[in-house]
């Protein structure tokens, strides 16, 4: 069959569905990958077919001009329902997101240009990263039946349902749905309606694990999360195991992409871990050192080494929470210290916590004699990592990419049929 997948232009996003991208295409499938142009490089880097459609987003530039406006906005949202689901807030959050995420990662000429190819091409499978609805609607107007490919538990369709089931409880005249109306727009310019499954897919293929996926209603394929770091080469320095425990620090790839502000200071960061007796790796970019004061002796700093490479011999990891950091350390067992305040890394961050595999730190709480114990608490205490292993257990119990092709097969046939 033939199967188009779709991602908006964050190289992070992209990356969780290379492995699934690999193996369809080792069972004999043609497998084309679209997305603005700024992503061709990285498509092609990981050996896949790129389509590159329409034009570059201008959500890093919203956020770089709004700043600390919009990131807090993005802060208040509560995805995971904590406090309370009312409606207000839930219809603030779709109309936020919807005007300042959505329709900007999904332009009109990236969902013309993809739509044109999904009609050219005519794909049977259309597979698309949750917040890339531009598949969805390609999907509609080609006629391909469609699946979104979570990268992290669903907290965005947790939101959505309790949302719309709020609203189904007003009367008609006060339905506000700014995400239906933008993608009743969108549909419309290509002769389609708009119903649910444009915003929820026809199934999920979802790679988080029992414990961390959500329940939420909805056709599920459950597959392993299998790391991938983009191209990749293996440092000197990693061919021989560390003479002390060592730590990975990192603040993920899309900080390198997007204006999000540290959450930490380094300086705060490396002073808590300067006199501990462990070898630190932090992945830091140039611009990133240079707000470093002092580098501890302890510490060595590199562009980028892959995770999937590093994590393996390391005792524990502080990060911000993203769903690649997250799933990698946790695919490796290694105890995670998660430093993370919104979208949902704060979520994985809890149920890590929850689970005994590590710790949370809410930056506003975060002090240096705080991560100093937590981090010595991950290295002295057994039950982190015995816990660790168990989160390793559970999500390498799921199906492989491969694994899961035959079902993607079916419910392709059923969907077409």
């Amino acid at each position: 069959m033939r199967v188009l997948m779709t991602s908006l232009a964050v190289e992070a996003h992209f990356n969780g569905a290379v492995p699934l991208a690999w193996a369809l295409r080792a069972a004999g499938h043609e497998v084309r990958v679209a997305s603005q142009p700024a992503l061709t490089g990285t498509i092609t880097r990981a050996g896949l077919t790129a389509v590159p459609v329409g034009t570059d987003h201008v959500h890093h530039d919203l956020v770089r001009h709004l700043g600390a406006e919009l990131t807090g906005f993005y802060r208040d949202i509560d995805f995971t329902g904590e406090r309370g689901d009312d409606y207000l807030s839930l219809k603030g959050a779709n109309t936020l997101l919807t005007a300042t995420f959505y329709a900007q990662a999904n332009n009109d000429a990236m969902v013309d240009e993809l739509v044109d190819y999904a009609r050219y091409w005519q794909p049977d499978l259309v597979i698309w990263e949750p917040f890339t609805f531009a598949g969805a609607v390609a999907a509609r107007a080609s006629g391909a039946a469609h699946a979104r490919l979570l990268w992290g538990p669903d907290l965005f369709l947790r939101m959505r349902q309790a949302f719309r089931r709020h609203m189904e409880l007003l009367p008609e005249e006060l339905h506000d749905d700014t995400l239906e109306e933008w993608l009743t727009w969108t549909l419309d310019r290509f002769g389609c309606d708009f119903d649910e499954e444009t915003v929820v897919g026809q199934w999920n293929i979802d790679q988080m694990p029992e414990g961390i996926r959500l329940p939420l209603g909805r056709p599920t394929v459950p597959m392993r999360y299998v790391p991938y770091n983009g191209r990749s080469v293996i440092p000197d320095w990693l061919r021989e195991p560390p003479r002390r425990p060592r730590i990975c620090l990192t603040l993920g790839i899309t900080s390198r992409d997007m204006a999000y502000p540290n959450l930490v200071s380094l300086d705060e960061l490396f002073e808590a871990v300067a006199e501990l007796d462990v070898e630190i790796v932090a992945t830091l970019t140039e611009a990133q050192r240079a707000e470093v004061a002092r580098v501890p002796d302890n510490t060595r700093v590199t562009d980028f080494v892959p995770l999937h490479a590093l994590l393996p011999s390391c005792s524990a990891a502080v990060h911000h929470g993203g769903a690649g950091t997250w799933s990698t350390a946790a695919v490796y067992g290694v105890p995670q210290l998660v430093i993370a305040d919104m979208w949902d890394n704060v979520y994985r961050a809890r149920r890590l916590a929850d689970l005994g595999a590590g710790l949370f730190l809410p930056p506003d709480e975060l002090t240096v004699a705080g991560l100093r114990d937590g981090l010595e608490q991950l290295l002295t205490k057994p039950s982190f990592h015995e816990d660790a292993q168990r989160l390793r257990e559970a999500m390498v119990a799921e199906p492989s990419p491969a694994g899961v092709v035959p079902a993607l097969e079916e419910l392709t046939r059923q969907q077409r049929n």
